[in-house]
């Protein structure tokens, strides 16, 4: 829990920094997805021949 005595400038910093953090944790997810998708098209196309 944040402290009471934060004032509002931190905590518009905090969740700024936040909000940071976590765009780039999606980007990685969103990487991780992408290139699974393109394992199974390849393995798909693989299986294909």
């Amino acid at each position: 829990m944040r402290a009471r005595s934060i004032n509002f400038e931190q905590l518009v910093q905090q969740n700024k920094q936040e909000i940071l953090e976590d765009k780039k944790r999606i980007k990685q997810i969103e990487m991780r997805l992408e290139k699974k998708q393109e394992d199974l098209v390849k393995r798909k196309l693989q299986e294909m021949k």
